[in-house]
């Protein structure tokens, strides 16, 4: 989307229909964000016995364990989103509703989970950067000025 198409649209503005449409393309990371959002709510104020400190706790928890044990983490992580995405659409908005109660009563059970997808990403990227790093030549100037031999 260019620069002036984009000014145009947040002048004319976002009609319903194309936030519905969005939403049902996009429906569990819809619910996914308002989950998110309503987890940050009801920890940050010590709602149903879950503050900051719990959830903090899980959410390092969970990344802690990802880095331990990518692979199972990993594995479980993967079953997980691949039950929730071969599901029928109604019911996609039934878990979505489920992780928004979570979000609700139990909001570290869900930051949990963030810290599992947090602790995957971290082990993923890490370890992709030592394969790059190891596969970078010793010295990349050597043969744009002539070879190896002076």
């Amino acid at each position: 989307m260019s620069k002036n198409k984009f000014t145009e649209k947040l002048k004319e503005g976002v009609s319903v229909k194309e936030i519905e449409e969005f939403t049902r393309q996009h429906m569990m990371e819809v619910f996914s964000v308002a989950a998110v959002i309503i987890a940050t709510i009801t920890s940050c104020w010590d709602f149903f016995l879950s503050g900051p400190k719990i959830t903090l706790f899980f959410t390092a928890l969970g990344m802690i364990v990802s880095i331990l044990f990518p692979v199972p983490v990993e594995r479980w992580l993967k079953q997980l989103y691949n039950f929730s995405f071969k599901q029928e659409k109604s019911t996609q908005m039934i878990l979505g509703a489920v992780k928004i109660v979570v979000a609700i009563f139990i909001p570290f059970i869900l930051f949990a989970v963030l810290g599992l997808l947090a602790g995957s990403s971290y082990h993923y990227y890490t370890r992709h950067a030592q394969i790059m790093n190891a596969n970078k030549p010793a010295n990349p100037n050597r043969g744009a000025e002539g070879g190896e031999h002076d």
